[in-house]
C-alpha cells in the first residue's frame, strides 16, 4: 500500500476489523461517506444501510456509513437533534456489526470522543469546530481516522493548521471535507480548486456534494437546500480530482428530520455514483 494512502476498518483498539474495509488516500480508489444525516431510528439506519451497501457493492466503490447522535448546531432550539450519545451509539454498532462496514459520526466535545472511539471507525469534526484544537487532538489520540470538516468561514489554505493539530498529536490518518463557503446571505457556493488545495497536505480530500447545496437559515427555523444540484456538484468535484463523496440520503427525504430540503434521496445514488466512477476512472487515468 502507497504510504498515502490509509485503511477505515481494520481493527484498532478492542474494535474487531470490518469485512469492507476502505481504503483512502491520495493514490486510493473512489470511496463515499453516506448514510442519514441524523439517526431518527435502529429501523431507518438499517434500512439505508442495507441499501448502500447493495448498491456501492455493485458499483465497487468502497463505504463509509455516516449518521449522526446529536446535531448540535441545528438553526432552531426546537429542531430534532437525535438519539443522544448511549443510544446513537448503540445504532452505529448495529449497522457495523450487521454489513460489516466501517462506520463514522462526528463529534463535538472532548467528553464524547473516548466512548464514540470505542465504536466507530471514523470520527468527523464538524465544520464549525475545525479550529478547536482540543477536540481535535482527542480525536487524534483515538488512533482512529479523523475527517475534518472545512469551515465555512475558512479558505482551503488556512486547514493546513487544523491538519498539523491533529499530526502533531501523532495521527496522520486524516481526511478533510469540503462542504461550501458562505458568500452572502444563506448561500454557498464551491470552489472546486480547493480540493487540490487540500490535498498538497498531504490528506485525501471528499466532497459532501449535500451540504453544498443548503442555504443555511433559509427556511427561518431550519436550513433550505437544493438537492436537485447534488448530482452535478459531485460530478465536477470528482472531474476536480476529489478522492470521494459524502452523500448525505434518506428513502423518504421530505420527511427527513434534518436537512430535509438538501439531503438526497437514495433513489439517485446508484446513477449518481455510477457516473461519478467513470470520471473518476477518466480522470485518474490521466
Amino acid at each position: 500500500m502507497s504510504e498515502r494512502t490509509f485503511t477505515i476498518g481494520e481493527s484498532v483498539g478492542q474494535l474487531p476489523a470490518t469485512d469492507k474495509p476502505v481504503i483512502a488516500g491520495l493514490d486510493g480508489p473512489m470511496f463515499v461517506i453516506s448514510g442519514p444525516c441524523v439517526i431518527e431510528s435502529n429501523d431507518i439506519c438499517m434500512g439505508i444501510a442495507e441499501r448502500l451497501v447493495k448498491i456501492t457493492g455493485k458499483i465497487r466503490v468502497g463505504l463509509i456509513f455516516k449518521a449522526s447522535f446529536d446535531k448540535a448546531n441545528r438553526s432552531s432550539i426546537s429542531s430534532f437533534r437525535g438519539p443522544g450519545l448511549e443510544k446513537g451509539l448503540e445504532v452505529l454498532s448495529n449497522v457495523r456489526k450487521q454489513f460489516s462496514i466501517p462506520v463514522m459520526t462526528d463529534v463535538h466535545e472532548t467528553s464524547q470522543v473516548q466512548p464514540v472511539g470505542e465504536v466507530v471507525d471514523c470520527l468527523q469534526v464538524p465544520a464549525f469546530l475545525c479550529r478547536q484544537t482540543d477536540l481535535l487532538c482527542a480525536c487524534a489520540k483515538t488512533g482512529k481516522c479523523v475527517n475534518i470538516k472545512k469551515g465555512q468561514f475558512l479558505s482551503p489554505e488556512e486547514m493546513l493548521n487544523a491538519v498539523e493539530k491533529v499530526r502533531k498529536c501523532g495521527n496522520d490518518k486524516i481526511m478533510l471535507t469540503e462542504r461550501g463557503t458562505f458568500f452572502g446571505y444563506n448561500r454557498l457556493v464551491n470552489d472546486m480548486t480547493g480540493i487540490r488545495t487540500m490535498q498538497q497536505f498531504g490528506c485525501p480530500v471528499a466532497f459532501d456534494a449535500t451540504h453544498s447545496t443548503q442555504q443555511p437559515g433559509g427556511l427561518g427555523q431550519s436550513s433550505g437546500g437544493r438537492r436537485e444540484m447534488s448530482p452535478i456538484l459531485a460530478r465536477a468535484a470528482i472531474a476536480a480530482g476529489a478522492n470521494g463523496l459524502f452523500l448525505e440520503v434518506h428513502t423518504d427525504p421530505a420527511k427527513a428530520k434534518s436537512d430535509a430540503a438538501s439531503i438526497m434521496p437514495i433513489d439517485w445514488v446508484e446513477e449518481t455514483l455510477k457516473i461519478c466512477k467513470e470520471i473518476f476512472e477518466i480522470v485518474r487515468s490521466k
